[in-house]
């Protein structure tokens, strides 16, 4: 399973303007609800909000991987966005987070859920490419950066 799979430069924001974490989650929402009319930004945001309750998905160096399933999505699909000033993100290290991954699932779909949050935790642990990401202009190289990384793992 590559990321290209699930993710496109259309869901990248690459100026995440949140005051926190709940405006977070519903910006990271907007991308999915675009492309998917049918699942309202609403029940995506309940969804993250669902998983956010059980523990924090800030993982620490300034990274959040918000991810929950629901019905009636055809597939996996992410969203991406970067803050330069970071958000207050009850984080593991305790610091605020810069770069956010966010991950819908099909409801029934445990294996495949579990797979694409193991490859993008890996993804992420690489400081060159999140210090790349902090970095780039636009989404398109955003994208690239994350494609090229991901290309490592086969």
């Amino acid at each position: 399973m590559k990321i290209s799979e699930f993710l496109s430069p259309y869901a990248i924001l690459t100026a995440l303007d949140a005051g926190d974490k709940s405006a977070a989650l519903e910006a990271l929402c907007a991308p999915v609800a675009a492309r998917y009319p049918e699942l309202s930004r609403r029940r995506l945001k309940e969804v993250l909000e669902e998983r956010e309750r059980l523990g924090s998905t800030g993982i620490g160096d300034g990274v959040a991987i918000p991810h929950g399933k629901l019905p009636g999505l055809p597939g996996l699909t992410a969203s991406f966005a970067r803050s330069t000033e970071g958000i207050e993100f009850e984080s593991l290290d305790g610091r605020p987070a810069h770069i956010f991954f966010a991950l819908f699932a099909p409801e029934n779909s445990a294996g495949v859920h579990l797979k694409a949050l193991a490859r993008i935790s890996r993804l992420l642990k690489s400081a060159d490419l999140r210090a790349g990401i902090l970095e780039a202009d636009t989404a398109d190289e955003i994208y690239r950066l994350v494609t090229l990384e991901d290309e490592k793992y086969g």
